[in-house]
């Protein structure tokens, strides 16, 4: 979001007032839309928006500087919040605690996209019990050369397991590549039973459709397949919420569908442009999902007979550290994703002759989270290299150090 010196507009929202700053600062140039339109699509889907976000705290990822930067991650509540913003302390097994907010209505909408947040990211618990989610997430992450059919066809293979542990998914888009199940649950059980059940969730669908769909949770392992992104449940992670606009050119929206629309319709069709004439057509799609709250103990039970998950081999020297099964290059740490992608198309020239040899998911560039925004990681998998071709080990194109200069509160010594 690009400087500008337009004064503020202020925003009547049910009694409450709210104060744009820069209103019309250019969010999205491919579509034209300034930060006020941002705040008026949310209000005009707030009745989904709250549903999906509404009541539960929530970590913001603020873009201030535009679709086109690194956003960061702010945890804690600014401290000038205003009383339509309610907070809840989480406590996180760091031994860190954060006061985040948690947004009730309209007006609390408007206040977080006046900050530079453009998706919502809230925790699968409601303010008033922090320990017990009541929202299990099914993340349906694609590798590199997957295309729309094979999600779909895992998502339906979801859909058959939950139906068969007595549990009921609602489908969204990502508003990315990819596509998210929301199962609702009664707030029983805690972080770590939920984290199971989604564990074991994904690999039931692995069983079932080998080769579509993985719960392999280390990248270079997984192949061409629709990664069930178990982890997705554990406590300090997020995702974006229902009706949220993700940092894309087109200001795509993850935008709640019925099961029949996840076959018939396409991530790209659900912009800003798009979703509020939809919504005021169709309604929210999810409206049912508090009245479908249902239990774990099926899940929980196969995950006994499954056993525990396979774990990966650990280093021998000692240091406990996980060992790839995979041939992997590091290439580069970066810390913005041109710079990644300029790192690898460096490597790229280098040894163009392994280039032809390379399936699209042997690249992975992953964005890490830091302490209060991503960097990146380039690897290469030369699994399909021939073994006596694959280059030595070389120096990183690029090595920046993402907690370089943190200070960490309590430590002593290097």
């Amino acid at each position: 979001m690009n400087p500008s010196k337009t004064p503020a507009e202020i925003l009547s929202i049910a009694g409450a007032e709210v104060s744009i700053s820069s209103p019309d600062k250019m969010v999205f140039p491919e579509p034209g839309l300034t930060k006020l339109d941002v705040v008026r699509y949310y209000l005009t889907v707030a009745d989904g928006a709250l549903h999906g976000a509404g009541g539960r705290p929530m970590v913001l990822k603020r873009f201030p500087k535009g679709i086109d930067a690194e956003p960061f991650f702010q945890k804690r509540v600014p401290e000038n919040h205003p009383g339509f913003v309610d907070t809840a302390t989480l406590h996180y097994a760091s031994g860190t605690s954060a006061e985040e907010a948690v947004i009730r209505d309209a007006a609390g909408l408007a206040w977080v996209v006046n900050l530079g947040c453009l998706d919502l990211n809230p925790h699968p618990v409601r303010a008033e019990d922090l320990e017990h989610p009541d929202e299990l997430r099914v993340d349906l992450d694609p590798m590199p050369g997957v295309d729309w059919k094979q999600i779909v066809d895992v998502a339906y293979v979801a859909r058959e397991v939950l139906n068969d542990v007595g549990l009921v998914g609602w489908p969204k888009t990502s508003g990315s590549r990819g596509l998210h199940i929301l199962v609702r649950i009664a707030p029983r059980w805690s972080y770590r039973d939920v984290r199971l059940a989604a564990e074991t969730l994904a690999r039931e669908v692995e069983n079932r459709a080998p080769g579509l769909a993985t719960a392999r949770w280390w990248k270079e392992e997984r192949g061409e397949s629709v990664f069930v992104d178990f982890n997705q449940n554990a406590k300090d992670r997020t995702v974006a919420s229902a009706y949220s606009i993700r940092s894309l050119p087109d200001a795509r929206v993850s935008t709640p569908l019925t099961w029949a629309e996840v076959t018939s319709t396409r991530p790209e069709q659900f912009t800003v442009l798009t979703v509020p004439e939809r919504f005021a057509d169709v309604g929210d799609p999810h409206s049912g999902i508090d009245d479908a709250a249902g239990s774990l103990d099926g899940l929980l039970g196969l995950a006994a007979e499954l056993g525990p998950a396979e774990k990966p081999p650990r280093s021998g020297d000692g240091a406990g550290r996980r060992q790839s099964v995979m041939p992997l290059v590091e290439v580069a740490r970066t810390k913005t994703k041109p710079e990644a992608i300029a790192a690898l198309d460096e490597w790229k020239t280098t040894h163009a002759g392994l280039v032809p040899a390379l399936h699209p998911a042997d690249i992975l560039v992953d964005g890490m989270r830091g302490s209060s925004s991503l960097w990146y990681r380039v690897r290469v998998n030369l699994q399909h290299v021939p073994e006596n071709q694959r280059p030595p080990l070389e120096d990183l194109i690029a090595d920046y150090n993402p907690w370089a200069g943190k200070e960490w509160p309590g430590r002593t010594g290097p």
